[in-house]
């Protein structure tokens, strides 16, 4: 009756789930490594139809507008649409699975403990207190996830110069970057960026850093803060 009664986040529930089978398959090729891309295709398939139903839940009355779609971009399920449809005909990378896999994880704990509060209050126990530590260590599985955002756009540089990319693929991901930055429910990709920031000006500033590779680093910091888009 409580899946029925929530038909949206059940749907949502179901394909994150399969999303996480799908993932783990992937980075554990148990059935081999040709199965192995196809469960790449599927969990980012999966991801950008939880992402999609995500967005109808939060913006139900679709317009075409630019209006609408400065909205829609505010919202952390359309940049993960837009994620999945940067990486789901690229080469596979395992780094780009992760934070659909860890997201997914998450998502689905969350609605699982509620599946399980609707059955009985002390259902299956040992699930329960797998949720609970799963929940304990969120903090640090959304930094992870933001790490792996930030790393992957020099990622698809590299992927464009090996002849694995394409041209508009760094571009693109830039664009998600800075959504991912500017996020209002999210600022992990903020906190990563500036955390990393302060361990390089730390490095750098010691006396046994090269003056050329200060040099260095301190122009790419500058580089990037440009870039950076401004947050309200």
């Amino acid at each position: 009756q409580f899946l029925m009664a929530n038909k949206l986040d059940t749907a949502m529930w179901i394909s994150r789930l399969f999303t996480v089978y799908c993932s783990a398959l992937f980075v554990l090729p148990l059935l081999g490594l040709h199965e192995a891309a196809s469960f790449y295709q599927r969990a980012l398939l999966a991801n950008a139809l939880t992402s999609a139903l995500r967005l109808h839940q939060r913006l139900p009355h679709f317009q075409l507008s630019r209006a609408f779609l400065a909205q829609a971009l505010l919202e952390d399920s359309c940049h993960y649409l837009l994620y999945s449809l940067i990486f789901v005909n690229s080469y596979p990378v395992t780094m780009s699975i992760f934070p659909v896999l860890l997201f997914s994880l998450l998502h689905a704990a969350t609605y699982t403990k509620k599946v399980l509060d609707a059955r009985s209050s002390n259902s299956l126990p040992f699930l329960r207190n797998l949720l609970e530590k799963l929940n304990a260590n969120q903090q640090n599985i959304l930094k992870f996830i933001a790490c792996n955002e930030i790393f992957l756009m020099p990622a698809t540089v590299f992927m464009l110069f090996s002849g694995q990319g394409s041209l508009l693929q760094p571009f693109i991901y830039y664009r998600f970057l800075t959504l991912r930055y500017s996020s209002r429910r999210n600022p992990y990709c903020r906190t990563l960026f500036t955390e990393l920031r302060i361990v390089v000006e730390h490095l750098i500033t010691k006396p046994a850093c090269p003056v050329f590779v200060r040099r260095l680093c301190l122009s790419g910091i500058s580089f990037i803060s440009r870039l950076a888009p401004t947050v309200a």
